[in-house]
């Protein structure tokens, strides 16, 4: 199977297609010339079905496991700090410097300062960066703080945005440049949870989580509203593993946090974090 079919076998989406086969040609020529590559800032979808092009064997639509030549070389994903959701995907020759590309390489990060009293909120910066002429993919997450915003962008837009992005909002920006380990990145709030399962399938996991029956929690991944790790998911008995994200359409997301032991009724002990 060729590229293009494969790339279509993954998605439906005309935009997704166009993105895979551009990350594919780049990182596939920067292997072939020895050089570092990345793309622009992928979603955490676009990131799993790039993830799905990067595997030695695919799992086809009629459930046959398919050698496949790889799409493109191995690589890795950065978005300016370790748990960043919005990320580029790159590729290092091996005398590169893993931790010096990651501090110096595609993704830069600006912080904006701003007065307490003038709050700005994610739209108020999004609509600002948009307002400058910028693509969605050539920005990633947004750290926002009471008086600040580490925002993280591709590292050739950084000296245009440093002169250009003044204001966002009611708020007056004052930029400077820092290193991506500088940033200053709130935790994400979770709320955890402790559960026990029959068993550590997917409609399991929902009903437990959500508090659903466990017939309603398998309808809700037979209808196409449940994502694991962002991509759907169709099988309410696919089992979760550890550092797993599931999402419910209409009902939140949560990661598996810890598979634990068995209770002294035989249930599976799991630990869950509910975003909120």
């Amino acid at each position: 199977m060729d590229r293009k079919k494969q790339i279509a076998a993954l998605t439906d989406d005309e935009g997704e297609r166009l993105l895979l086969a551009q990350a594919c040609e780049r990182l596939t020529r920067a292997e072939q010339r020895g050089i570092p590559a990345a793309t622009v800032f992928l979603t955490p979808r676009e990131q799993a079905l790039l993830r799905q092009l990067d595997l030695p064997e695919h799992l086809t639509a009629n459930g046959m496991l398919e050698a496949l030549n790889l799409l493109l070389p191995p690589c890795r994903f950065w978005g300016g700090t370790p748990d960043a959701e919005r990320a580029v995907a790159y590729w290092l020759p091996e005398y590169e410097d893993e931790d010096d590309y990651r501090e110096n390489g595609p993704v830069a990060c600006l912080r904006a300062a701003f007065f307490e009293e003038n709050a700005v909120g994610h739209r108020d910066m999004l609509g600002a960066l948009m307002g400058c002429g910028i693509r969605r993919e050539a920005v990633g997450d947004l750290c926002l703080q009471p008086r600040q915003c580490d925002l993280f962008v591709t590292a050739e837009l950084a000296p245009y945005l440093l002169d250009n992005l003044t204001s966002a909002g009611r708020a007056h920006l004052t930029l400077t440049r820092i290193a991506p380990s500088q940033a200053d990145r709130p935790p994400q709030a979770l709320q955890e949870l402790r559960v026990t399962v029959s068993s550590p399938r997917l409609d399991s996991v929902i009903s437990a989580a959500f508090h659903l029956s466990r017939g309603s929690a398998a309808d809700a991944v037979a209808a196409g509203r449940v994502n694991l790790n962002d991509l759907p998911c169709l099988k309410p008995d696919r089992a979760v593993q550890e550092n797993d994200t599931v999402s419910v359409r209409g009902l939140g997301k949560l990661r598996v946090l810890a598979l634990g032991g068995l209770t002294k009724k035989g249930r599976l002990a799991l630990t869950l974090g509910k975003y909120l």
